[in-house]
């Protein structure tokens, strides 16, 4: 149950209760305002409801969670054909299929033991019987360059859900979802630090309304954890590449993808998958 002692409410007669809340989750910190008529004891039950389905998610798909079921998935889908739970099914089949799209620079196995861009041919989804199977033993499937996004599609719903039509929710920085307005503002304004560049001309900033800002990259020389597909190297260097998108799913693997390809893979991406803004740090 999520910790009431970390939040901060606010209400005023103009704009009705803003409650800001935050607390540790999928190995980062997430900030939540809610801002809406609803009570302080109402908005305080949404933010018990996000955090209840947070767990639930890295209950499903955090492979460094032993107990999670990707993890347990990883260690015994090479002996034989395992059951899947729906939900982890759907991810793992929208996993692949973005795969496809982005022409290999999205993967979810490069971190599979003696790892190939054909590694991940060796995963098999069964449709029908609702099972995974891998082909051969050494295949590690990492969900961790699209489990934050989907989580903000989750929290959306929950939010719609509970009637709340404001609100800004921030996980670790990196994965943003931004619904109607700040109080006091048009949108949420999101500010970086100094060096990002969006491919408009923009600068420093953006505007997000009912859209997702999703981050990666390495922010410091010393820092490298993105692997690249197609050389199954660490991508090393400070550079970081955030996007703007109506899904927070599709923006963190698009964010993933185009921080991994060349330039002219980078403009196929776009077309593929329409983000409104690419910012980069020069």
């Amino acid at each position: 149950m999520f910790d009431v002692t970390r939040s901060f409410y606010k209400s005023s007669p103009s704009y009705g209760g803003m409650l800001y809340a935050w607390f540790p989750s999928m190995h980062t910190r997430t900030d939540i305002i809610l801002c809406g008529k609803q009570t302080k004891k109402e908005l305080l039950l949404v933010v018990d409801a996000i955090y209840e389905r947070l767990s639930y998610i890295e209950k499903l798909g955090n492979c460094y969670d032993a107990d999670s079921e990707l993890a347990r998935l990883n260690r015994v889908a090479a002996l034989r054909p395992q059951p899947v739970s729906c939900e982890l099914y759907d991810m793992l089949a929208f996993c692949m299929d973005c795969h496809t799209r982005t022409d290999g620079f999205f993967d979810i196995t490069v971190h599979s033991e003696n790892y190939t861009p054909s590694t991940i041919s060796g995963i098999q989804l069964s449709s029908e019987a609702h099972t995974l199977f891998f082909q051969h033993s050494g295949i590690n499937i990492n969900l961790s360059g699209f489990l934050k996004g989907y989580a903000l599609e989750s929290i959306r719903e929950l939010l719609q859900l509970y009637g709340i039509e404001d609100a800004l929710v921030n996980m670790g920085n990196s994965s943003i979802l931004a619904l109607g307005h700040h109080p006091l503002a048009t949108g949420w304004r999101i500010g970086f630090e100094q060096g990002f560049v969006s491919n408009k001309g923009e600068k420093q900033e953006v505007l997000l309304k009912n859209e997702c800002l999703t981050v990666s990259g390495n922010d410091s020389l010393e820092r490298k954890h993105i692997i690249a597909p197609y050389s199954g190297k660490l991508i090393e260097g400070k550079w970081m590449v955030a996007v703007v998108t109506e899904s927070g799913a599709v923006g963190e693997i698009l964010s993933t993808a185009w921080f991994a390809a060349d330039t002219y893979q980078q403009k196929l991406l776009e077309m593929e998958f329409h983000p409104r803004l690419i910012l980069k740090l020069c």
